[in-house]
């Protein structure tokens, strides 16, 4: 008996436990003040999304306090789980009942480029850990926070490039809609934290008098 391929209600059931696991904040120990919650909403003023960028970091305000690089290490793990998510749904769409072969073509290039963009962001993440609890200075700064911006600017190529896929008009329906509304989001979460790690480089510059 062939094996039944899921429906996209029950797919976009899956897509919205996803969603919020993903936003799933982690435990602290200490509570959120309301200077801390500050920080974050003016922080989130500097990017393109400031309502989704308070959405999505809120819940992390007690652990980064006021530290923007603790925030920007934040915004790159929210959306590395956003990325993670967003391959699994997009994975899953290619198994579609009445899905047509250009869909499937498509479905596979974004499976790729969202895989590639989880790999991007980890390595983001790596990059900004290896700086230590402090920061590096100098030289060593500008190295590690340019590879950084190299590794999340290279993440949104990956997901518009994505979306880029499902630009034709006679691909209009479900599939399209379901990819774009997951990786559309992801992509502003993606540039939301691009912008808070531009910030943060900003702003260690200008603290140790740098131009």
């Amino acid at each position: 008996m062939a094996k039944a391929k899921p429906s996209l209600s029950l797919l976009f059931l899956f897509h919205v436990l996803l969603f919020f696991a993903a936003l799933l904040e982690p435990s602290n120990s200490q509570p959120a003040t309301a200077s801390n919650t500050a920080f974050i909403k003016s922080s989130c003023r500097s990017t393109r999304y400031p309502a989704l960028c308070v959405q999505c970091l809120a819940g992390y305000a007690a652990s980064v306090q006021q530290d923007p690089r603790q925030l920007a290490r934040a915004a790159l793990q929210v959306s590395l789980a956003r990325a993670r998510a967003a391959a699994s749904h997009v994975g899953r769409l290619s198994r579609l009942r009445g899905i047509t072969p250009r869909e499937s073509q498509a479905v596979q290039d974004c499976v790729q480029n969202v895989g590639n963009s989880v790999s991007r962001l980890s390595q983001a993440i790596d990059e900004l850990g290896q700086m230590g609890g402090q920061g590096a200075a100098g030289e060593a700064f500008d190295w590690h926070m340019s590879n950084v911006q190299t590794w999340v600017s290279g993440a949104l190529t990956d997901e518009n490039t994505c979306l880029d896929g499902f630009a034709r008009s006679d691909m209009d329906g479900s599939v399209k809609n379901s990819v774009r509304g997951q990786v559309g989001e992801l992509a502003q979460v993606v540039s939301n934290a691009l912008a808070l790690v531009d910030r943060y480089r900003s702003r260690h510059r200008g603290a140790k008098g740098q131009p």
